[in-house]
Order: C-alpha cells, then structure tokens, then sequence
C-alpha cells in the first residue's frame, strides 16, 4: 500500500494527485479550510484541515510525503508543527519531496543557473526558501528531494483571462527574462523521482524556453486573435511592491537533471507549446 501524505495540498500538489490516485494510492492532505477540504474530498482526496487536525494517524500511514506549503519570516510551517513527529519516522518514509523555488539562485543578469548554483537569494522570499531547504536537510535519515520550481502556470493560471479583459501588461525590463513550468509537467516530475528515488537530489523544474515575460502575454494575445497590450516601461510602470519584486532577478535556469537522471520528456517544453494547449482545452 502506498500512502502519501500532501502537507499544504495546492495547485501542484493537486495535479500530482491526478496521477497518483488512478494508479491505486491513498492520498492524506492538508488544506486550510472545510471548504478545501469539501472539494479536496471530491477529488478522491482524505482531507485534514490544518492546524488544528491531528496527523499522527495520516503519519503513521504514509510512506510517502510532499511538502508544498511555503515559509515565512518565522521557518517552515510545517515543521513547527510536526517537526518531532516528521523526524521521528524519517526512516520510514520511502520519499519525501520538497516544493521549493528557482528564487534560491537570486539574480545572475540574464546568465544560466543549474542544481549546482551558490543560493544568493536577493529577496526576503528567496531567503525564506533558502532557510526552509536547510531545516528538512537537517532532518537526520529522512530521505528528502528538494525541487526547485520555475515560474508555475497551467489551467486557471495562464495569462488569457487578463489578456481578454484588457488587464494584462507587457512591463518590459531590458535584458529581464523568466523560467516557467506547466503545472501538469511538475506533476510527472514528482511520479517519476518517487518511481525513481533518489534521496539528497535537488532539481530544477522548468521548461527549455527561458523568455522575456512581455513575449508571453504577445503571444497569448496572438492566439486569442486580440490587439497586443502596449508595452510600459519597468522604470517608470506604476506597479505594487510585490509586483515589482519578481523582476529584482533574472536569469535562465537548466532542466537536464530532470532529463538525464529521471528520464523526463516535457510536455510543454516552451510557453507557446504550454499556451496552445491551454487553449485548445479551454476549447474543449
């Protein structure tokens, strides 16, 4: 019996679970909310509404964890909670992933990054990440892949929806480009290193595509057939400070561990392969 207990059940976690499910697993998930928790149950989904649940048993159980539940200025919030509990049966488990970020690279103007990268991260979320890696690799025994994930997109999250109601903007950085991924192939990713553990791992998860954000949004607005949103320029763009963070970094980041060590065929190797097919689906 194979069990996996998904810590901070979201939009990639879910998708692992598309796979999963069908081939006979038990899946136990964390959610925030009874009304998560309603449609987490109707997806084939054992939900537990957390803090406040108690886990022992749903740990007892699991040979399998994921952990997708992000850190904040305090550590992971996962393991405030269960750090004891998680330690305790760290040779128990078969796999354990990490959900983490290409942000622990920080800026290299444009240049590649792969696995192997020094973690300079340049913003306080970078740095988060960069201490969360750090307290589940200090988990003596327990079997941990950390994976790294580009910019994430998918169903629900493409561009389109902005692109059609006139919302989108192409900010143009000069030199600024970003790393993404299709949800669905973060999703084989993760079945195939728990088909294939190999504990201590660390991968970066994206496409083969790095590009300036602005040739997204073109290209969303070239399939839909509409006018091409105009450009505005980063330095004088009226934008949050939130908005304004993701461009503090810019680089370009390597896939090839994914392909040599876990055998990976993308299927949606760039953006415009990834946007079609979100598309044709919403056409469907």
């Amino acid at each position: 019996m194979t069990t996996l207990l998904s810590l901070g059940h979201g939009y990639s976690a879910r998708a692992l679970s598309r796979l999963l499910l069908p081939r006979g697993w038990t899946i136990h998930a964390t959610t925030r909310s009874a009304e998560k928790a309603e449609a987490l149950r109707g997806e084939g989904v054992i939900p537990h509404v957390f803090p406040g649940a108690d886990l022992t048993q749903a740990l007892s159980e699991a040979t399998h964890l994921l952990v997708s539940a992000g850190p904040d200025a305090e550590g992971d919030p996962m393991l405030r909670n269960l750090r004891d509990a998680i330690a305790a049966r760290a040779a128990a488990f078969d796999w354990v992933g990490y959900l983490s970020t290409t942000g622990v690279y920080g800026d290299h103007d444009g240049g590649w990054v792969d696995e192997a990268t020094p973690l300079t991260p340049s913003t306080r979320r970078g740095q988060w990440r960069v201490a969360a890696e750090a307290e589940w690799q200090a988990i003596p025994g327990l079997p941990l892949h950390i994976f790294r994930l580009a910019g994430i997109y998918g169903p629900g999250r493409g561009p389109f929806a902005k692109v059609r109601n006139g919302t989108a903007r192409r900010i143009v950085k000069p030199g600024q480009v970003f790393s993404r991924i299709h949800v669905e192939d973060i999703a084989q990713v993760l079945a195939a290193s728990i088909d294939r553990p190999n504990p201590g791992a660390v991968y970066n998860l994206c496409d083969d595509d790095p590009a300036p954000p602005e040739n997204v949004i073109a290209h969303a607005a070239e399939l839909l057939g509409l006018p091409l949103p105009p450009a505005e320029d980063f330095a004088t763009a009226e934008m949050t400070p939130m908005a304004r963070s993701f461009y503090a970094e810019s680089k370009r980041v390597r896939n090839d561990r994914i392909k040599d060590e876990l055998g990976v065929r993308l299927r949606y190797p760039t953006y415009r392969d990834g946007l079609r097919a979100l598309l044709d689906e919403e056409a469907s």
